[in-house]
């Protein structure tokens, strides 16, 4: 029917002229009329000519069209910034580079090449050559196609008549506002005399809609006219349609009955046997799921009787496990949408009371009795509490350690202070009530044991304090090392995750309900872990099956958590490391810090116990005591100090500066005080020395052999024997014999006071040297004030100071000379190689000496020279033979010698009747050769060697002077 129908648009393939019929056909000759564009505005009219360019928002969303551009042309071409182009008139404001700028390509639009036209060419080529041959077997069509312009322009006035209210999509008589613009009621008034005229408007008005109702059906027509070919091909394929729908039923009919019978046998059975199946998994889930909100459900009391046993660690983790629970498996369920916030509040309560409990412990730790068991006070408590502590991130723990810390060792002192005081009946405690001044009621030796007893009890107390440290900061290393561990673990997975990546590709997921498929594969093929999950789920045949290892999980937690409770709590490393969870997470940076800080608090405990012992040694020196000790007090107290120092050195690792400042300030002032004792007792005894020589006890004769034997120190006191040895004359040193004078012997004993008081305080050994050096300098300056500048005459009452004071205060000074290279060596040895510049000091000291033993010697020589002066002026060679001059010159030289020799060594005595000798030479020289007299063999001459060989014989008749060379010919000029 359809094939028949002459109007069918399909060319028929005998036809010779096809495709002219195809080209002249109806349907393609006359292009359907253009809707009104007021009707429907949006709609494309049928010229192609006339559709819009603008962009669909349907069709052109997602291409890039041309109002993607955002290119402001003006001023890219206009840009002031750029130098001006004169190569041509359009790319002069072009700017430098704009012609040779690189266009970068869009990455909207594709790269066409000649090749993608290919494919078209080939299909228009052929088309091309029959419209070329159809050109010319085609009749002209200029009137045909004039008439159906002229056809289609009529039709669109005829359009334009009708007004555009009617064409438009929301046109509704129901409008007010249409219906009177439709149908203008103006028109209708019934007023009187205008009804004829109302009749006729309204008869016209019906004339016009009709008028109009006739084009809109034309148009109609026209329209159904050019597109009825196609409407009645239409129907003609609806016929054969429906054909088809009614075989295809027919089989879809069949197809079902079919597939229905297959379901019946095959399947129905199959998927039962499924459903079952997976009924029974569910049942599984939810038995698992009651199985888990059970054991939830008794995580409150669990917890509570966990805390009554003080496990703090395993409430926490129970805590931690039952919050994990209740967001992964139990997540929604209605009951326990409380839970957690319970669980959280139970959680703060946890952490007070750890808080309140490390307190508690660390309070008994240290206030516990002082005795010599260092022992840690319940470890396994305090490990417990301070993995707890860790694991809420409580880190600032340490403080409360270190405020009891500062209250115990307040107590401490109290305490000694108030044992001691009951115990001394001299001290009225109701009549002195504060304790300060009780403890100032006490002698030296009651308060020296009193601060022996405080020293213990504080060594004692930092060796508790390093313990239990000790103990916290092992626990924090563990954790520490815990970490390493894990990370090491986790980069060892890391490196064995390429191993693993086969097992894992095989690994198949079903789609329905999400099961895990893992029967395929062998428990030595799967990690590990893995297989270890693997052989609990499968261990029996009868257990019951879980859906996932996430609801075991929680179980097993849940049960090794109370039991804890259960195991004895014995820190031992497998206890420690099932304190330690893996929601352990603290960054080694914070663990290093506690563990630096815990360190720390360690050097806080020494100097927390310096400090207060300063303290207590400042309130004991408000009034003068310290400063009134005498040195061996002084020295007992300084070695106890500083023996407390070195144990608490030793015990914390670090030095506190507080208790050594405050025993270098005392001991300034102890030096202070020693130096000006013996300097005020020396100037005393300077004061009173009437410069005679003093016999030499036996003890201080004892006191220079010491010193001899190499050891400065004063000798200890010797029980009175029952024979008292009797002084000696002179102070015999290494074969020496010396004699001196008491305030000499007193001076020896004050600078081996010095000596020692260096060995028993070492901290003060420069300030000693200074004071030294200056006692030192105090007697040379101060003897030679008294002797060679006659003070002794004045403060003494001496009537002269005779040769014998000169000579005994020479020897005298020699014996100080002696000591000082001894004395520089003690420093030395004493002193840091940066203070070595301070023994200059004992070098200017022996020059200062050396000069004033020169000065006395030349105070010697000046005494005869102004005798020889004053006799050999008045002498005259004549008769008798020796004469008078010359006889007292040798009287003079014997008294001398009488009043030297016993006090000064011979070399000396002989070096100075040397240097006298030729000053008697000098003067006599003068006095000859003042009266002529010449060595010419006269008379004179014989006179002048009569009285010199009196001379010579009376002089080397003196003892030790036998063998003096006086070269006596020296008296004659030489001509």
């Amino acid at each position: 029917m359809a094939s028949s129908h002459s109007s069918s648009p399909v060319p028929q393939s005998n036809s010779s002229d096809a495709f002219f019929k195809k080209e002249m056909d109806v349907t393609k000759r006359f292009r359907p009329v253009q809707s009104l564009p007021d009707v429907c505005p949006k709609e494309p009219t049928g010229d192609p000519n006339n559709l819009r360019d603008s962009p669909s928002l349907v069709v052109d969303q997602h291409r890039w069209t041309i109002f993607h551009s955002k290119v402001n042309l003006p001023a890219a071409l206009n840009d002031p910034r750029l130098a001006k182009r004169e190569s041509d008139f359009f790319t002069k404001t072009w700017g430098v580079d704009f012609v040779d700028t690189e266009v970068t390509p869009s990455f909207y639009l594709p790269q066409i090449t000649k090749e993608h036209f290919a494919l078209y060419q080939q299909e228009i080529t052929p088309r091309e050559k029959v419209h070329e041959r159809c050109k010319n077997i085609c009749i002209p069509t200029d009137t045909f196609d004039g008439t159906l312009l002229h056809t289609r322009d009529k039709s669109r006035t005829d359009l334009e008549q009708v007004p555009k209210i009617f064409m438009k999509p929301d046109f509704a008589l129901e409008d007010s506002l249409t219906f009177n613009a439709v149908l203008p009621w103006s028109h209708f008034s019934t007023a009187g005399g205008k009804g004829n005229r109302d009749a006729a408007s309204s008869k016209l008005l019906q004339e016009k809609l009709s008028h109009y109702l006739d084009i809109v059906e034309v148009n109609i027509a026209h329209q159904i006219s050019l597109r009825s070919e196609a409407f009645f091909h239409a129907m003609t394929s609806q016929h054969e349609l429906q054909d088809y729908l009614r075989k295809t039923s027919q089989a879809v009919k069949l197809l079902r009955e079919k597939i229905s019978k297959i379901d019946k046998v095959m399947c129905e059975g199959s998927l039962r046997v499924l459903r079952l199946s997976l009924t029974r998994n569910n049942c599984i889930k939810a038995y698992n799921k009651l199985k888990l909100m059970a054991t939830v459900h008794q995580t409150q009391p669990t917890v509570q009787l966990l805390l009554s046993t003080s496990e703090f660690v395993g409430a926490l983790d129970l805590i931690a496990t039952t919050q994990e629970v209740l967001q992964q498996e139990l997540q929604g369920i209605h009951s326990f949408r409380h839970l957690g916030s319970q669980l959280c509040e139970l959680e703060k309560l946890i952490d007070k009371m750890m808080i309140a409990e490390f307190s508690t412990y660390a309070r008994s730790d240290l206030n516990r009795p002082l005795e010599d068991d260092c022992q840690i006070l319940e470890e396994e408590r305090l490990v417990s509490l301070v993995f707890g502590l860790l694991k809420q991130r409580k880190l600032n723990f340490y403080e409360i350690y270190g405020d009891e810390m500062i209250i115990t060792a307040k107590n401490i002192i109290k305490q000694c202070v108030v044992n001691t005081v009951s115990q001394i009946e001299e001290i009225d405690t109701e009549v002195v009530v504060k304790l300060a001044d009780q403890m100032r009621m006490m002698n030296f030796p009651q308060w020296f044991d009193l601060l022996k007893n405080i020293f213990s009890k504080f060594t004692i107390f930092l060796k508790r304090i390093k313990a239990t440290l000790n103990t916290i900061r092992s626990v924090v290393f563990l954790v520490l090392d815990k970490n390493q561990k894990t990370r090491d673990l986790e980069d060892t997975l890391q490196k064995n995750s390429a191993k693993d990546s086969a097992v894992d590709t095989e690994v198949a997921y079903l789609t329905h309900e999400g099961m895990f498929i893992s029967d395929a594969f062998g428990e030595a093929d799967l990690p590990p872990v893995a297989a270890e999950t693997t052989s609990q789920r499968n261990t029996s045949p009868n257990s019951e099956p879980c859906s996932s290892d996430s609801v075991s999980e929680p179980e097993c937690t849940t049960d090794s958590s109370s039991s804890k409770e259960q195991t004895s709590s014995s820190v031992t490393p497998g206890a420690v490391e099932m304190m330690i969870s893996d929601d352990m997470k603290l960054t080694d940076l914070e663990l290093v810090r506690l563990a630096n800080n815990i360190q720390e608090l360690l050097y806080n405990a020494s100097d927390i116990c310096h400090d207060r012992s300063v303290k207590f040694l400042m309130a004991r020196a408000k009034d003068g005591f310290l400063e009134k000790l005498n040195s061996n007090e002084f020295v007992a107290l300084s070695r106890l100090m500083e023996g407390f120092i070195l144990d608490t050195e030793q015990i914390c690792g670090r030095k506190s500066m507080s208790l050594r400042g405050a025993l270098q300030s005392q001991a300034n002032r102890f030096v202070n005080r020693f130096h000006e004792e013996r300097k005020t007792k020396l100037s005393l005894l300077l004061d009173n020395e009437r410069w005679k020589q003093a016999e030499v006890p036996a003890e201080f004769q004892d006191l220079v052999d010491s010193v001899s034997d190499g050891r400065i120190s004063l000798p200890e006191k010797k029980p009175a024997a029952t024979e008292e040895r009797k002084p000696s004359e002179f102070l015999t040193v290494e074969g020496q014999k010396y004699a001196t004078v008491g305030t000499v012997l007193l001076l020896i004993r004050i600078i081996l006071e010095y000596c020692q008081c260096v060995d028993n305080i070492p901290s003060i050994t420069t300030d000693m040297l200074t004071r030294l050096s200056d006692l030192l300098k105090y007697f040379n300056s101060r003897s030679c004030q008294l002797v060679l500048g006659a003070g002794a005459l004045q403060v003494v009452g001496l009537k002269t100071i005779t040769t014998k004071n000169l000579a005994l205060s020479s020897r005298c000074l020699q014996l100080i000379v002696h000591y000082i290279p001894i004395i520089r060596a003690h420093f030395e040895a004493r002193l840091q190689p940066k203070q070595f510049s301070m023994l200059r000091h004992f070098d200017h000291i022996t020059k200062d000496y050396h000069d004033h033993i020169a000065e006395i010697s030349a105070k010697l020589v000046a005494i005869m020279d102004s005798l020889f002066d004053k006799l050999l002026s008045k002498y005259e060679v004549k008769a008798p033979v020796p004469s008078a001059c010359f006889r007292n010159i040798c009287k003079q030289m014997a008294k001398m010698h009488e009043a030297i020799y016993d006090l000064l060594p011979e070399e000396q005595t002989q070096m100075l009747f040397l240097r006298i000798n030729a000053s008697y030479k000098l003067h006599l020289k003068r006095q000859l050769a003042h009266l002529n007299v010449v060595n010419d063999g006269g008379p004179q001459n014989g006179l002048v060697t009569s009285d010199v060989a009196f001379y010579t014989g009376n002089l080397q008749a003196l003892k030790g002077l036998n063998n003096l060379d006086l070269n006596m010919a020296e008296i004659w000029e030489k001509r």
